[in-house]
């Protein structure tokens, strides 16, 4: 049992690390595409296509690390998660896993079809710039399907399971459970055309949430991860 719990304490650290990793990648992201490049802000796809060709490094820096390696991480969390949660709410993480992996792969590919699209629109932009609009027309939309801007219906879902099972199972501290069940009825409920905007609010609260669970998930001691190894948990779900 030592040496369960330890490893699990080990587990719980990678955890909080990938929730804090998880929290900063929002806060980077999110002044760079809306203040430093105005991405969003720009509709006229020629001057779009001219954007990421002006770019190009520094958004493909930028869709690595907010997108390609926080999918991975976002993976990591999930199955530390899974590992902390599972005997009190198994079915609960079972499908909060599946959904956080299935959301985890999702966006490693948006971010990799958005960087290799961009390469190959910078280098038509400066010989044939109609076709390089042509091409990113049909890119962009099938990046920004992938990585939620149709509406955060993974995300929401996987935050309101985990939300569900942290209540259950009181792993983490209640509040985070709330949280994360509220996050996670606002990103589903911006699949609807008219409530789209609410996937800035499920952006900004996910930063908040993943930032406490990272300092809550560093702080296990070793007696809360035997407790949580231990326990024979609440009814499962």
């Amino acid at each position: 049992m030592k040496a369960l719990v330890r490893g699990d304490a080990l587990h719980q650290r990678v955890g909080g690390l990938a929730a804090l990793y998880l929290a900063l990648a929002y806060l980077v992201a999110m002044p760079y595409f809306l203040i430093a490049v105005d991405y969003p802000g720009v509709t006229n796809p020629a001057e779009k296509v001219a954007l990421l060709a002006d770019h190009q490094s520094s958004m493909t820096a930028m869709y690595l690390v907010t997108y390609v390696i926080f999918g991975v991480v976002l993976a990591v969390l999930s199955l530390t998660l899974y590992r902390r949660m599972k005997d009190g709410a198994p079915v609960l993480m079972q499908a909060a896993t599946a959904v956080g992996l299935i959301w985890a792969v999702v966006l490693v590919a948006s971010g990799l079809i958005f960087n290799f699209g961009m390469e190959t629109v910078a280098d038509l932009h400066s010989t044939h710039p109609d076709q390089a609009v042509a091409v990113w027309q049909a890119i962009e939309p099938v990046t920004e399907g992938l990585g939620g801007a149709g509406g955060e219906i993974l995300g929401g879902l996987w935050m309101l399971l985990v939300g569900g099972a942290v209540l259950r199972t009181r792993a983490l501290p209640l509040s985070l459970g709330y949280l994360a069940a509220a996050i996670g009825m606002i990103g589903i409920v911006s699949v609807v055309p008219v409530l789209r905007d609410a996937g800035m609010i499920f952006g900004l609260l996910q930063i908040v949430w993943f930032a406490w669970t990272g300092i809550a998930m560093l702080r296990t001691s070793q007696r809360e991860v035997e407790r949580v190894v231990s326990s024979p948990g609440v009814a499962a779900a």
